[in-house]
């Protein structure tokens, strides 16, 4: 079972912790309870109090590496007096995104999501690709089978950050000389934490987060390689909000595509029709 268990149910005051540089917004509890009497003792939120860094090692290729967003969260299943299962995991989706590659005059490159850019869709699913509607299901969910005489207690954790390869030369260009000269990017996400009934299909929304990553790099390549790109404001990132009032699950955030197969990379010339560099994986 891809979960930790919780052997002790401490009483706790209820507290909201938030610092400027990314200490842990943690919201626990005389412990909140829901329906089929699943328990949240305790959820935690934070982005790590680090820059983005960035490595200019490759010739062809930047790269930068943002801070981790971290969620956990401690959870009480009553007994299961039925043959039934429950999951209990983090759900994420994207809902808004901007990542532009600025190429001095001649234009830039720009990875988007057509649905969610025109508004078909409100939010899209961030799950791995693999185990929908999760965002992973290693430390990401825990599945409790029952019948079970006794509560299961857990913990459950995702993270996630950016660590992407940007290339110095235009990319539908067949010269590799460098011409980035910015990097911009902009995307928000809500992480929900759910419990889940696999017979009925019952969901039950325990807690909803929101959190954001900008990061805007500046970049002069005319520099020699390893002195070219400058990381600008915001140097820390605004900390994740654990709402009061749970929000629901847009239907898009829980099937197919998920973000990584639904993106296509634009080449968007300051002269001349946009170019599809990188099709979307999912049609």
């Amino acid at each position: 079972m891809p979960c930790f268990l919780w052997d002790c149910w401490p009483s706790l005051e209820i507290r909201v912790v938030l610092c400027a540089m990314g200490c842990i917004q943690s919201i626990g509890g005389k412990a909140r309870v829901f329906r089929e009497g699943i328990t949240v003792i305790d959820v935690k939120a934070s982005i790590d109090p680090i820059p983005t860094s960035i490595d200019e090692s490759s010739s062809v290729v930047l790269r930068y590496r943002t801070p981790h967003f971290r969620a956990s969260a401690q959870v009480v299943m009553p007994p299961i007096p039925k043959k039934e299962t429950w999951i209990v995991g983090w759900i994420q989706a994207c809902s808004h995104m901007e990542f532009y590659n600025q190429y001095g005059e001649q234009g830039m490159s720009s990875w988007e999501l057509p649905d969610l850019q025109e508004g078909k869709i409100e939010a899209i699913s961030d799950s791995d690709g693999v185990n929908y509607p999760w965002y992973g299901n290693t430390t990401e969910t825990c599945t409790i089978v029952g019948p079970t005489k006794r509560d299961s207690k857990f913990i459950i954790s995702m993270n996630d950050n950016f660590y992407p390869s940007v290339t110095w030369a235009v990319p539908v260009s067949e010269s590799n000389v460098a011409k980035l000269t910015n990097i911009y990017r902009d995307q928000s996400f809500t992480t929900w934490l759910v419990a889940t009934n696999t017979s009925t299909n019952d969901m039950i929304i325990l807690q909803t987060l929101h959190w954001r990553m900008q990061l805007s790099i500046e970049v002069n390549p005319n520099r020699p390689l390893g002195q070219r790109a400058r990381l600008r404001e915001p140097i820390a990132q605004d900390q994740p909000k654990i709402l009061s009032k749970n929000e629901p699950i847009p239907p898009s955030a829980l099937v197919k595509p998920n973000a990584n197969d639904a993106q296509v990379l634009m080449w968007r010339p300051k002269y001349g029709q946009p170019l599809v560099v990188i099709p979307p994986k999912h049609r």
